[in-house]
């Protein structure tokens, strides 16, 4: 290993004042060649170092353009402290490490005197687990030349990859099924008693990020390494990401959604098949496979197979409010599958001189059954409990048995802010007609210094933002006929060059065909090519149309006049029939609130607030924003959503539009 970059000394760190960094004739001004002095920057930068030096929460929407990464970014490293910062996207992750950091160094230190110690983490999965894959050396279950052909190329890699982050195998398709089979998943880990734990990339980056000052990680694993360390009731060795100064949250409107996935449970049908293949080829791989052991083994296959087979038939999410009449009904298949676990768990424990993995298969034996129990039979009020049908690859069904918290704002308090020392939350949109009453409410976030942020962006004479004032309602049978037609009509007036985006794939797709042949433009749809190729292809292609869902509403970033619309066909309320959503609607009104206004309208503001952030991305842009939901003029609420907009021009004109894009 080399050795390890020297810290920059604190005093070297402090020698610049954010001033003398952001002012005009300062070292930005110096060292950027688009340098352009932005007020928001320096006082989001001066709100930040205020927030670290005063140990005290801070929430701050930053407009796009304002540069906010090199805002929090300086005061992060003159704070002498180590900072953690979490990202909502991995594309705003390797902005960081790969372009804003190199950049600093750079200008604070330009003749190369000093280092910023920095490390990237990604979630365990995104690495290779050395041991599963010298496992598979000795004996290979690989299924097909195409799996062998990928274990090939991994094996080679593995000699000589540094990082084991599997981003570096560019030819290994996204959906592989052997990555999953050898990744470094923590439920499959021995820690420190596996025989490649020295050379582990899971180690070497936990080393690392002890020795780091800054961590760059996204929002799953900064959750992920939370919920372990909860479970662990903090043990010195759970999680991977060590204690920190401080975090700042990027992209910090996603949080409740990301935070309610782990502190929830989840039990799948893969979780049984995957114990059992597991368990199997490690007694196989040891001889130690006895006849009781395969009896228990075919047996909790079985069980598992009926019961989730037994579970409530539906599509996608729905809510699993019989859990009663099913447990009376089916109450002895739930407790067969439970005394499958047990079994199970019994014949691991009573294996002599058994290798550490089986430990690890007892745990996980153990966990499973704690789980199911919690979902079948928990009384829990502030859970919301689901089940979630997914086609896997090769048609098979996955059958998820989930439970979320209704509201994660308590054990968000009690976890995360209460021992924190310093949270920094921050986004493009975080306020609801100017204030952050709903994030603090939704996240539990209390006595936080808050600061709204002008965009850098002169939006009156940039942007366009019309609305229809005479298609029908969207949620009538007409609205998608006479969509379509406009769609059309403003796609001619812009030359292409736009996102239509839809709330729904239903919809997407029947647009799509509506106008397949009607445009002379080349149309994308989201689903026939991976997202950051069909943007490639957005780039590359003139006047190209795409056609997208809620995936393409944030973390997308087209400069110049090849994006020069973004057509959006309805506000994007939640579906209301999600169990997840459903349940929280349920909760605020039986408490006596009001939940389409506390919770539904502004969840549904700060998403179109996303989706509209995607065309104004630099001080050049030009273009049309167009919502097709005339509701935001007619009903009350539709003024939330207009307050809660940057000051666009606005139109219900389509001459007007035209005229925009100089067309008499």
């Amino acid at each position: 290993m080399p050795p390890a970059p020297q810290p920059v000394s604190d005093a070297r760190k402090r020698d610049v004042s954010l001033y003398q960094f952001f002012a005009p004739g300062g070292v930005l001004s110096r060292t950027h060649p688009a340098y352009e002095f932005r007020r928001g920057q320096l006082q989001m930068a001066q709100a930040v170092e205020q927030a670290f030096e005063e140990k005290r929460h801070l929430i701050v929407e930053a407009g796009t353009g304002t540069g906010k990464t090199l805002a929090y970014l300086v005061p992060v490293i003159r704070s002498g402290k180590r900072i953690i910062i979490s990202t909502g996207t991995k594309n705003l992750q390797e902005q960081l490490f790969h372009k804003d950091i190199p950049f600093l160094e750079q200008a604070l230190f330009p003749n190369g005197e000093g280092k910023l110690n920095v490390c990237y983490m990604k979630g365990r999965n995104n690495y290779l687990c050395r041991k599963k894959l010298y496992d598979l050396t000795d004996q290979p279950v690989l299924s097909g030349l195409e799996e062998i052909e990928h274990y090939r190329a991994i094996a080679a890699w593995e000699k000589v990859t540094q990082t084991g982050d599997r981003a570096e195998l560019a030819s290994l398709p996204e959906a592989s099924a052997l990555w999953h089979k050898i990744d470094a998943r923590s439920d499959t880990c021995l820690g420190q008693k596996c025989s490649a734990w020295d050379r582990c990339f899971i180690t070497e980056m936990h080393r690392k990020a002890m020795e780091s000052d800054i961590i760059i990680v996204n929002h799953h694993l900064f959750f992920a390494d939370l919920s372990i360390k909860q479970q662990a009731e903090y043990a010195p060795d759970a999680g991977i990401l060590p204690e920190a100064g401080a975090v700042i949250f990027d992209e910090g409107h996603e949080l409740e959604d990301v935070a309610g996935s782990y502190f929830g449970v989840s039990v799948s049908n893969g979780r049984f098949e995957e114990l059992c293949r597991d368990v199997e080829a490690s007694l196989q791989r040891n001889h130690m496979l006895s006849a009781s052991l395969s009896g228990a083994l075919q047996s909790l296959r079985e069980r598992a197979m009926f019961f989730f087979a037994l579970l409530p038939t539906g599509d996608g999410r729905f809510a699993f409010e019989s859990r009663r009449e099913f447990m009376e009904e089916n109450g002895d298949e739930f407790l067969g599958l439970q005394q499958s676990l047990t079994r199970l768990g019994s014949e691991l424990e009573n294996l002599p001189s058994k290798p550490e993995e089986v430990f690890n298969f007892a745990r996980r034996t153990q966990e499973l059954q704690v789980q199911l129990g919690f979902l079948m039979e928990s009384e829990d009020r502030n859970t919301v409990f689901w089940i979630e049908r997914r086609r896997g690859g090769r048609d098979k069904l996955n059958v998820f048995l989930q439970a979320t918290p209704i509201d994660v704002a308590p054990i968000l308090k009690t976890c995360l802010f209460d021992k924190l020392e310093c949270a920094v939350l921050t986004s493009a949109t975080l306020a609801v007609g100017g204030s952050f009453e709903y994030m603090r409410q939704r996240l539990g976030l209390e006595h936080a210094r808050e600061a709204v942020l002008p965009s850098h962006f002169d939006y009156e004479n940039q942007a366009l933002f019309y609305v229809p004032p005479d298609l029908p309602d969207p949620r009538t049978p007409q609205f998608t006929a006479k969509a379509a037609d406009r769609i059309r009509r403003l796609l001619e007036i812009t030359r292409g060059r736009a996102f239509v985006l839809f709330t729904s794939y239903a919809q997407m797709n029947d647009v799509y065909q509506r106008l397949l042949g009607e445009l002379e433009f080349p149309m994308l749809l989201q689903g026939d090519a991976p997202k950051t190729a069909l943007l490639e292809e957005f780039r590359l292609t003139p006047h190209a149309v795409l056609f997208a869902t809620s995936s393409f509403w944030q973390g997308v970033d087209v400069q110049g006049e090849q994006l020069s619309c973004v057509i959006i066909d309805r506000l994007p309320f939640a579906v209301p029939s999600d169990p997840v959503v459903a349940a929280r609607v349920k909760s605020i009104d039986a408490d006596g609130g009001n939940a389409f206004f506390q919770y539904q309208v502004p969840a549904a503001v700060i998403t179109l607030k996303q989706g509209f952030g995607r065309l104004i991305r630099s001080l050049h842009d030009r273009g049309l924003l167009v919502l097709l939901d005339n509701r935001i003029l007619k009903k009350q609420y539709g003024k939330v959503f207009v307050e809660s907009l940057p000051p666009y021009r606005r139109t219900t004109d389509l001459k007007q539009v035209e005229e925009f894009f100089g067309i008499e």
